[in-house]
């Protein structure tokens, strides 16, 4: 794991490291979104990302920045779908081995993707405090090379790539919104936003059930949530130690949304750009659309995380 804070260069070095192993996702905009919330959005579609989430960046980035001798030992980390999959396809890249600690109330479409590049599954009792016991053990018998799922500058850099392609398509903005769990997308893009849109604010999207980040900064300490409930089971993890100090440096502010304004943001997505997204992307949506933000006649950049949805959800 990297404890190096990265900064706004690591960025710029991740996104040339990983081009071969990413897509650069498409920016869309929807005249009937618009409309709905009175600003003009641009939607940075990483649930078109490779394994349906932004999380190959911060992944692919972890893995190839190892240098030989420490690649070999394989990659290992907790994810309750996005980020192990994400992991676990990296590690195919380069062809070394991947373990994933996965909770049993990992979502089944996400804990079939995480399958399909063929890593060690390790399943777990959910709670942070069970999955990090659960990698623990992972790391003590494997000697693999820990890659958290967004406390580690690798991985920060890794995300901040999605911003960093959203300003070079679309430069001025006023806003970007992010979704918030453990922080490392909103990390990410707060370097990216400082370097090049110094002007613009960035704000972060939470579920209320799982609201550690608004407390965390009401507080000015971290706030560890061990099972939180809210369908953004994407968004149940709690700020990292070094994604907090960005985003307190940082952040213009984060604000709630609830389970429901969440699941009706989510049928308006589907029907204003015609793909599904994940609830965990929905957040940011259902914060315009609920006027949680004044975004009124602004140039709003929304990343749209994931895109692994089950069939029924």
């Amino acid at each position: 794991m990297s404890t190096a804070t990265p900064v706004f260069e690591d960025v710029l070095a991740a996104a040339e490291r990983i081009a071969p192993h990413i897509r650069r996702t498409p920016v869309v905009r929807s005249a009937s979104f618009d409309k709905l919330v009175g600003a003009s959005v641009f939607f940075k579609c990483d649930n078109l990302q490779r394994t349906g989430a932004f999380k190959m960046r911060g992944a692919s980035n972890a893995v190839w920045v190892l240098d030989e001798n420490e690649a070999i030992r394989g990659v290992a980390t907790h994810s309750s779908g996005n980020h192990g999959a994400a992991l676990a396809a990296a590690a195919a890249t380069r062809k070394i081995p991947a373990w994933i600690v996965v909770p049993e109330n990992a979502t089944p479409a996400k804990l079939s993707n995480i399958r399909k590049f063929s890593p060690e599954v390790i399943m777990c009792k959910p709670g942070l405090s069970n999955r990090e016991r659960g990698l623990d053990d992972v790391l003590t018998e494997t000697g693999a090379n820990m890659v958290h799922p967004y406390d580690d500058g690798r991985v920060i850099a890794g995300q901040g790539t999605a911003c960093l392609e959203l300003l070079e398509d679309e430069p001025d903005l006023d806003l970007v919104l992010v979704p918030v769990g453990g922080g490392g997308l909103i990390s990410g893009t707060l370097l990216v936003v400082k370097a090049l849109c110094p002007g613009a604010r960035v704000i972060g999207v939470e579920p209320a059930g799982a609201d550690d980040a608004v407390q965390a900064l009401s507080r000015g300490e971290r706030v560890i949530l061990d099972n939180p409930q809210t369908i953004a089971d994407g968004l149940r993890a709690s700020l990292g130690a070094m994604n907090f100090e960005i985003i307190r440096r940082e952040v213009s502010d984060i604000v709630t949304v609830s389970d429901d304004e969440i699941s009706a943001a989510r049928k308006v997505l589907e029907s204003c750009l015609g793909q599904p997204v994940e609830p965990s992307s929905a957040t940011v949506a259902a914060a315009l659309i609920d006027h949680k933000i004044d975004a009124a006649g602004l140039r709003v950049g929304v990343i749209l995380t994931g895109g692994n949805v089950a069939a029924d959800q």
